[in-house]
């Protein structure tokens, strides 16, 4: 038997759905993205990092699973030094085939992983600091993907970052259209490079 409080929940979750297809645009998108409400536990969430944020990314893992969340991890599995570009992509590709909900990555600044999560179409990566930013870049960016840097923030504030970008939903409405605007652009360019997709 469901509590209130489940009840409850699935009830927001079914008028934040409503409303978003009502809000949708009439063309598809060109790629498969995560549910736009907010995130509920038993979502798959794909994390990933560099040497620089391992430790923390073991973290945030074990948190996200307290939370409720399915966790994939894709690496690193350790201290040794590695190329954060690799396992951002990594993430973002989950994230743009619809095989995660959202992706998370931490390297030493989260400015380099932003970087290559970005060059995955679909994805929306936003390198976050506090939770103003997680906030505004769920409500007003739409973003999927999370960057954090574990050599600017320590491990409670990210703590706070990851459920606060997790826990907010998309506001579409005037959002909505300037998010269209960032898909045009990126339609743009794929097919002046022919269509070709990178997400392989």
């Amino acid at each position: 038997m469901p509590s209130e409080q489940e009840i409850r929940d699935l009830v927001r979750q079914v008028l934040d759905d409503a409303g978003e297809q009502a809000e949708a645009p009439s063309s598809p998108t060109p790629s498969p993205e995560p549910r736009a409400a907010a995130a509920s536990p038993g979502q798959t969430v794909a994390v990933g990092a560099d040497h620089g944020g391992f430790e923390l990314k073991e973290r945030l893992a074990g948190f996200l699973q307290e939370l409720g969340y399915q966790v994939r991890d894709c690496g690193t599995f350790g201290a040794d030094s590695v190329d954060y570009p690799d396992f951002a992509h990594a993430v973002a590709k989950l994230v743009a085939e619809g095989s995660c909900h959202w992706g998370i990555v931490v390297d030493g600044a989260g400015i380099g992983s932003a970087m290559a999560a970005n060059k995955v179409p679909g994805v929306r990566a936003a390198l976050c600091y506090d939770l103003s930013t997680a906030r505004n870049s769920r409500e007003h960016n739409h973003a999927n993907v999370l960057t954090l840097g574990a050599g600017l923030i320590g491990a409670g504030l990210a703590r706070q970052i990851v459920q606060t970008w997790l826990e907010t939903p998309w506001g579409p409405g005037r959002h909505a259209r300037r998010i269209d605007k960032i898909r045009e652009i990126e339609k743009r360019y794929l097919r002046g490079a022919g269509g070709r997709r990178e997400n392989g």
